[in-house]
């Protein structure tokens, strides 16, 4: 996948994530909502690698 292609889909996964979370806070399901900041977390993790190699490819 390109870089582009995979900058959309790290943030797809991040708002995927905080779908989760919020379904997870209305439904008072603490793992879904665990399991949307988790996902959150390995999403945004995902991007600052995107952003370290945007500085390098600059």
């Amino acid at each position: 996948m390109n870089d582009t292609g995979d900058k959309m889909s790290h943030k797809g996964e991040e708002l995927g994530g905080k779908a989760k979370e919020a379904a997870g806070k209305v439904t008072d399901n603490e793992e879904l909502e665990a399991e949307g900041r988790a996902d959150q977390a390995k999403a945004n993790f995902k991007q600052a690698g995107d952003n370290v190699k945007d500085a390098f490819s600059s």
